[in-house]
């Protein structure tokens, strides 16, 4: 009996996976009338192929593709370090984590200790700093960014705050530099949630290299994806030494999967009340997860980072788009603007509906909706107005004015890769025909 070649195998049904591929997933141009998503996923055949290829190896877990998925983040973003997780939001559980380690010593978070944070925000930015007994501090957002001014953050800065944390709105760059030289001169931590900004920039320089910690998310609506998926991204080497161990049960060992003695003397540490010579890959200095990401998903996002750039220009595009087409109707709408020296990569387009405004909010969502067109409000609005928050302990910082008026009267639509112009230009006009009907 002749034994099949598996090599052969294997480009043959990749092969036809490529084919099925350009059949079944077959894009085709916006015509009138198509309903236009606020977000999704953007691929071909080949991110298809590499899901299958890293399939047939079998390797169920994190592995080879996983770490060189992880060293090719790390050069695209800047980072030193990169470390895969199973969503964004276990990013941010993560960056949490690993600040409240105890091998952080004098530098450990504590119960009590204060995060500044946005109010105008995503629920799993702040829930991680409640869940650790840290005391998240909200402040209001400017309309037109959604981020706090320095001047905000500055106000809301006491003797207890032990860290900055939060998101840059929809890609729209807070301004991190500021926010990176008043951690330094206090002595906390800054962590950006680039969950929606991969690919932004401020004053040329990456987002998610300003801070300590920085976090991504790879679900279908963000600038590239896994499906599910995330990152941890620093510039520490100690500081990723602590967040894999917290990654990975908690453990002190910091072996990749399959190896066995990087640290060269496994049953020679003395831990705690572990007798000494306690295997060190089964030793726990903290409280930690299993919130690793898998092969097959690493495998679609080195496809997907090869086509960063492009989706990030198409994204501009659908953005100016929107602001140019828009622009006449400021009367009614407050449209969005950036910082100096910002180039975001936009998740989304905000809108805030004046008080001027022919229609309210929730009947302009309708009225879009109605005609197919996406919409999404701006995360959690307030979020100390969101039921899951309100009773958590917490600190305002001003009457959050602002951020109320972002609970009733914003809202976002898409700025996506999957939204060609022809579509972005149906965008425009739906909002006029509701605005300003002829």
């Amino acid at each position: 009996m002749v034994r099949d070649d598996p090599d052969a195998l294997r480009a043959e049904i990749l092969d036809l996976v490529r084919r099925y591929s350009r059949v079944a997933h077959e894009r085709r141009p916006f015509e009138p009338g198509d309903p236009v998503p606020i977000s999704g996923r953007v691929f071909d055949e080949e991110e298809v192929v590499a899901f299958i290829d890293a399939g047939l190896d079998f390797w169920l877990t994190a592995g080879p593709v996983a770490e060189a998925f992880e060293a090719e983040l790390a050069r695209v973003s800047g980072a030193k370090h990169a470390l895969m997780t199973n969503s964004g939001s276990s990013a941010n559980l993560l960056a949490v984590a690993t600040l409240c380690s105890q091998r952080l010593e004098d530098e450990q978070l504590r119960p009590g200790d204060e995060v500044i944070t946005n109010a105008v925000g995503f629920p799993t930015t702040v829930a991680p700093m409640i869940q650790h007994g840290l005391v998240p501090v909200y402040v209001d957002a400017e309309l037109g960014t959604y981020n706090p001014t320095v001047e905000a953050v500055e106000a809301a800065l006491s003797d207890k705050t032990r860290a900055i944390m939060m998101a840059h709105t929809l890609g729209n760059p807070f301004d991190a530099s500021a926010m990176a030289a008043i951690a330094k001169e206090r002595g906390i931590f800054l962590v950006e949630d680039c969950c929606d900004a991969l690919g932004g920039r401020l004053a040329g320089k990456r987002l998610g290299t300003y801070g300590d910690l920085a976090t991504l998310s790879f679900y279908p609506a963000h600038q590239i994806t896994t499906g599910e998926g995330g990152a941890l991204l620093t510039r520490s080497s100690k500081l990723k030494k602590y967040a894999s161990g917290v990654r990975d049960w908690g453990r002190d060992c910091w072996c990749a999967p399959g190896e066995q003695n990087t640290c060269r003397k496994r049953f020679g540490w003395k831990l705690g009340d572990l007798p000494k010579g306690y295997d060190h890959k089964y030793s726990y200095t903290d409280l930690g997860y299993n919130i690793k990401g898998v092969e097959v998903q690493a495998a679609v996002g080195l496809v997907q980072l090869g086509k960063l750039p492009e989706f990030v220009k198409i994204r501009k595009r659908n953005f100016a788009t929107l602001l140019e087409g828009l622009a006449d109707l400021e009367e009614h709408l407050v449209l969005p603007r950036s910082i100096e020296g910002a180039k975001p990569a936009w998740f989304g387009f905000p809108i805030t509906v004046r008080e001027s405004s022919p229609v309210s909010r929730d009947e302009l969502v309708r009225a879009l909706e109605d005609r197919g067109i996406a919409t999404r409000p701006l995360f959690g609005g307030n979020l100390v107005r969101q039921p899951g928050f309100a009773d958590a302990p917490h600190r305002v910082v001003g009457d959050l004015a602002n951020a109320d008026i972002v609970l009733t009267s914003s809202l976002w639509v898409g700025t996506y890769p999957g939204i060609d112009e022809a579509a972005a230009d149906s965008v425009v006009e739906a909002f006029h025909d509701i605005l300003a009907p002829a």
